[in-house]
């Protein structure tokens, strides 16, 4: 099973978000954009787990005890950069706490010998990915300039900054990960609340 950490969007923010998208959709059609219903804001990727493993996974995810916080979805952003684009997404800010729950996480999730993150938090929602792979903000081998997302870019830096509201979280989720022609299929195996 494909696992990761992850908070759900609020309703509002993710029809706003669906609009936006339906505008600028065209703009990049070769790009493979996210389905509405799968955005998310990972926390944590934990990868290819045994079915067995699962119920160990949630008791370590129980023990994370933090307060519900604010995050704030605005400003966009490509990866690994604008000139080399792969990635397109759009910012959260949310202060320190959101970076303490993905902290928090990880280093639960070392005790039962998950790999611990090799890069620093750095929270986003992608929104679209150009050709094959991952969306990861590192750079990668064959990553260079390109124009896939020129026009798109044209187009935000004429619009005023985006700003898709902010939600309170109140709980995050353990999801499976499930790979198919049309794209990744997520599925939530439990959650967990913000206190």
């Amino acid at each position: 099973m494909r696992l990761f950490v992850a908070i759900d969007l609020e309703e509002a923010i993710r029809q706003k978000i669906v609009r936006f998208l339906e505008d600028v959709r065209e703009f990049v059609p070769e790009a493979r954009w996210v389905r509405p219903e799968s955005l998310h804001v990972t926390l944590k990727f934990i990868g290819e787990q045994s079915e067995d493993r699962v119920a160990a996974i949630t008791e370590r995810l129980r023990s994370v005890t933090l307060p519900g916080m604010e995050i704030s979805f605005r400003g966009y952003g490509f990866f690994p950069t604008t000139k080399a684009p792969r990635v397109f997404w759009v910012g959260i800010q949310s202060g320190p706490a959101l970076a303490e729950l993905a902290g928090s996480i990880d280093t639960g999730l070392t005790e039962l010998n998950i790999p611990r993150e090799d890069r620093t938090f750095s929270p986003h929602l992608t929104l679209a990915r150009s050709g094959a792979g991952s969306g990861s903000p590192k750079w990668r081998k064959g990553d260079g300039p390109n124009s896939v997302f020129a026009t798109l870019q044209k187009r935000l830096a004429a619009m005023s900054n985006l700003d898709f509201g902010t939600m309170t979280a109140r709980e995050f989720f353990l999801y499976q990960s499930q790979l198919s022609r049309g794209g990744s299929q997520y599925r939530k195996l439990q959650g967990f609340p913000l206190l």
